[in-house]
């Protein structure tokens, strides 16, 4: 069982940044891949980035560029910076954790992104 908390959703202008932050209850080590995804309204969740047990991060054509996931390994978190926001960019915010091929995910933050 892995549980998740994220943080840091709020509301930017186009052009602006913000800084999302997902903490898991047990240690990154143990979690084989943790990422991050959105749903805007009335849209299906998509993936925005992903970052595996070896740092290899995957992006969205979307985001590349824009979008930077990390991991702070000694706080068991894991980051989404954000960059050169778009109002496209606008939805909730999921993070999620793979372990022992089940997936767990957190409760969500709301990203709002005004032209």
């Amino acid at each position: 069982q892995v549980q998740l908390e994220e943080s840091g959703g709020g509301a930017a202008q186009a052009g602006g940044s913000l800084k999302l932050s997902c903490r898991a209850s047990i240690s990154l080590g143990s979690i084989g891949a943790m990422g991050w995804y959105r749903q805007a309204s009335e849209k299906q969740r998509e993936l925005v980035a992903t970052i595996h047990a070896g740092a290899m991060t995957r992006y969205s054509d979307s985001v590349k560029g824009r979008f930077t996931i990390s991991r702070d390994i000694p706080n068991n978190s894991v980051h989404l910076q954000m960059n050169n926001l778009k109002p496209e960019d606008t939805g909730v915010y999921y993070c999620k954790a793979e372990r022992d091929y089940v997936g767990y995910w957190g409760q969500g933050t709301q990203v709002t992104v005004s032209s």
